[in-house]
C-alpha cells in the first residue's frame, strides 16, 4: 500500500513547478502537516495549561507582531498587484507562467512568501490563548488558520501564479486592514474610539469571499489552461468561508442587536403594547 501511495505521489509531483523545488519548506508537505497538527494540539491543550495561570501581559509583543504583519501584508499586496494584477493579468482566464522571466519569478516568490505568512498567522491563536481570550478561539478561527498552510503548500508547489492569486491579493488587503486594527487595539483602551470600524472588517471578509466565489465560478463555464482541481479547491474554500463568516456576522451583530432592542423595549415598558387608534 505504501509503495502504491509513493508511486501515485511521484506521478503527482511530475506536475509540480520545478522552480520552487529547492525553496524553503517546498520539498515535501510533511513539515506543513506537522506544524498544523501541533497547532491543533496547542489549541486543545492551551486552555487547560492556562486554567490556573494569570493572562500574560503582551502589549509590546502584540504591537511588534502586528506591525510586522501589517508590513508583510502591505508588501505581499504590492507584489501581487505589480507582479500580476496591475501588470497584465486578466480577470477571466489567467494561466500560470512557469517561465523564468523576472515577472513570473516575482509572482512565484510572493506566492511562497504568502504561504510562509500562513504559519506566522498561527501566532494569532497562541496569543489569544496566552491572554486567556478563549472566546476568540472559535471553530471558525481555528479552521481558517489551521487549513491554510497545507493548502497553500500545494498552491505554491503546483500553481504559483495566475488565476489563483486573485484570492491571495484580496486576502493580503484584508490582512493589512485586520492587523492594523489589532495593532490599534493593542495600544490600550484609550484607542477604542478609533476602532469603530471593527464590524466592517467582517463585512470586508464576506465581500472578499463573494468576489472569490464569483471570480472562480466563471472557470466552470469557460475554457482556460488552469488546473480545474485548484479551481474546485479555491471555489469550495471561498464558499465554505463565506457561509461561516456570514453566520458569524449574523450571530455577532444582527442577533445581538435584536436582543438589545428587545431588552430596551422591555425596560421601557413598550414590549407587547398595541397601538390604540
Amino acid at each position: 500500500m505504501m509503495a502504491t501511495l509513493m508511486r501515485k505521489w511521484d506521478e503527482v509531483l511530475k506536475n509540480a513547478d520545478p522552480r520552487v523545488a529547492d525553496w524553503f519548506m517546498m520539498s515535501t508537505p510533511l513539515p506543513s502537516f506537522i506544524i498544523c497538527f501541533l497547532y491543533v494540539v496547542i489549541v486543545k491543550l492551551g486552555p487547560w495549561l492556562m486554567r490556573d495561570r494569570k493572562p500574560f501581559e503582551m502589549k509590546n509583543v502584540l504591537l511588534a507582531y502586528n506591525l510586522v504583519m501589517v508590513i508583510i501584508s502591505a508588501y505581499t499586496l504590492e507584489e501581487f498587484l505589480n507582479a500580476g494584477w496591475l501588470a497584465g493579468y486578466s480577470l477571466r482566464c489567467e494561466p500560470v507562467d512557469y517561465s523564468t522571466s523576472p515577472q513570473a519569478l516575482r509572482m512565484a516568490k510572493v506566492c511562497w512568501l504568502f504561504y510562509i505568512t500562513k504559519f506566522l498567522e498561527l501566532f494569532d491563536t497562541i496569543f489569544f490563548i496566552m491572554r486567556k481570550k478563549f472566546n476568540q478561539v472559535s471553530f471558525l478561527h481555528v479552521f481558517h488558520h489551521g487549513i491554510m498552510p497545507v493548502s497553500w503548500w500545494f498552491g505554491v508547489k503546483f500553481v504559483p501564479g495566475g488565476f489563483g492569486t486573485f484570492h491571495s491579493t484580496c486576502n493580503s488587503f484584508i490582512h493589512f486592514m485586520m492587523y492594523t486594527y489589532y495593532g490599534l487595539a493593542a495600544l490600550g483602551p484609550e484607542y477604542q474610539k478609533y476602532l469603530w470600524w471593527k464590524k466592517y472588517m467582517t463585512k470586508m471578509q464576506i465581500i472578499q469571499f463573494i468576489c472569490v466565489v464569483i471570480h472562480t465560478a466563471q472557470l466552470l463555464f469557460i475554457e482556460c489552461n488552469y488546473p480545474k482541481t485548484f479551481v474546485y479547491i479555491i471555489g469550495s474554500y471561498a464558499f465554505v468561508f463565506l457561509v461561516m463568516f456570514a453566520d458569524f456576522y449574523f450571530k455577532t451583530y444582527k442577533a445581538k442587536r435584536s436582543e438589545t432592542q428587545k431588552s430596551t423595549h422591555i425596560k421601557n415598558g413598550t414590549a407587547g403594547k398595541r397601538k390604540v387608534n
